[in-house]
């Protein structure tokens, strides 16, 4: 299971309103790279594979395909607005290890 923070999943609405895809979901994903061997990756997506995960939490429809997922399973989506700047951020029980910015991780 995938979940949001209020945050994440009030920016996800947010994002899926303004750009008029309420129907959409967020695609979670990895990708090999980074400087901590996996990064992190965040779409909106209307395609789904049989495959996919698929859940919802806080009234967001998440999707992550099933090679990801072995990576993911647990983690928390935050999103985040600090002097350093804003973004999503990721408490992953998965990982061995994370990069200083967060957003690429060892498993």
């Amino acid at each position: 299971m995938i979940t949001l923070t209020d945050n994440a999943a009030t920016k996800v609405k947010k994002i899926l309103g303004d750009e008029n895809k309420k129907d959409c979901a967020l695609r979670l994903g990895v990708k090999g790279g980074g400087c901590s061997g996996f990064s992190y990756t965040l779409n909106i997506d209307e395609i789904f594979s049989e495959s996919d995960q698929v859940f919802e939490d806080k009234g967001v429809k998440i999707v992550i395909d099933a090679k990801s997922f072995i990576y993911l399973s647990g983690t928390e989506v935050d999103y985040v607005e600090n002097l350093s700047g804003s973004g999503f951020a990721f408490a992953n029980p998965n990982a061995k290890r994370s990069c200083g910015c967060g957003s690429s991780f060892q498993a």
